[in-house]
């Protein structure tokens, strides 16, 4: 993280000691560095429209203004004041030590929004049309265990346990551990790509570097693939990750063992993937078909 500077925020004395002692906070409690630069950026918004008005003095009545004026005002999105609102909690409650503010504070309702699932289909296309031999091994990779696009890069090589035929994913999102099961024939790609490229620590490394693979890199990989497929059908680099809980789910795999292969918290996240498997939909009959055509 970049260090604060009063000067290139332009806030007040007393927000800038507020802010610094919020990043302090969040670093002891050992927050994600990607939790701690969303938490910061969205408490220093709202510290540069108040300028002088000290951040505490702040009641509910001005959070839920400053929450009304981002959605209808700003046009942000839902998740966006919810990060928004959140970051705001973190520092009233557990630096200011303040839980009465955020009591009767009201949230904007999140849009359900289905995960996008490419076929199976599509995805061996996808593989088999990446003729470079390491990018095809990290979109097999990514297919076959529902990795995070941050896990793919932190990856080493001694994750990967052919003995027991799965792959270590550590310290992930909320600082925890889990397995998942090693691909047979994700085993054989592996072992084709390492006698080729001979990475040293991490998994998927920079050829010039031999530094960590960037989170862009990948990025860029699975919009290449999508390029040459011509596939115009809108969907991240989530979306392998999706795919891998559907299709595990159309074929009959407990939910809670997808949960615990995602590495979700709470079952309610692995819950959406039912709402776009095809398996039952495509077993009822459309009543157009029973019209004797």
């Amino acid at each position: 993280l970049t260090p604060v500077t009063q000067v290139t925020y332009r806030i007040s004395e007393f927000n800038f000691h507020e802010l610094e002692l919020m990043i302090q906070t969040l670093k002891l409690k050992a927050y994600s560095e990607r939790t701690i630069h969303l938490y910061k950026s969205e408490v220093l918004a709202l510290m540069r429209l108040i300028g002088d008005v000290g951040i505490d003095t702040l009641e509910t009545k001005h959070i839920r203004a400053y929450a009304l004026w981002l959605l209808q005002k700003k046009k942000c999105s839902e998740t966006k004041v919810h990060t928004t609102i959140n970051a705001l909690k973190f520092y009233f409650e557990k630096v200011r030590h303040n839980k009465r503010i955020f009591i009767d504070m009201p949230r904007p309702k999140k849009p359900l929004q289905l995960p996008v699932v490419w076929s199976a289909s599509v995805i061996k296309q996808m593989i088999y049309s990446t003729p470079n031999l390491k990018h095809q091994t990290l979109l097999m990779l990514w297919y076959a265990s529902g990795l995070r696009v941050s896990e793919m890069v932190n990856l080493q090589i001694k994750d990967i346990d052919s003995s027991r035929m799965v792959i270590y994913i550590r310290r992930a999102k909320g600082k925890k551990d889990r397995m998942v099961m090693l691909s047979e024939k994700l085993l054989i790609c592996l072992r084709e790509y390492y006698k080729v490229y001979k990475p040293k620590i991490f998994l998927f490394e920079n050829e010039l570097t031999k530094s960590v693979y960037s989170v862009r890199s990948i990025q860029m990989i699975f919009s290449r693939a999508k390029q040459v497929l011509h596939l115009r059908q809108k969907g991240g680099v989530h979306s392998l990750r999706h795919s891998f809980a559907t299709h595990l789910l159309e074929h009959g795999t407990d939910i809670r063992v997808i949960q615990e292969l995602l590495g979700h918290q709470s079952i309610k996240t692995t819950v959406r993937y039912t709402h776009v498997s095809v398996k039952n939909i495509t077993q009822v009959q459309s009543p157009l078909d029973r019209l004797g055509w």
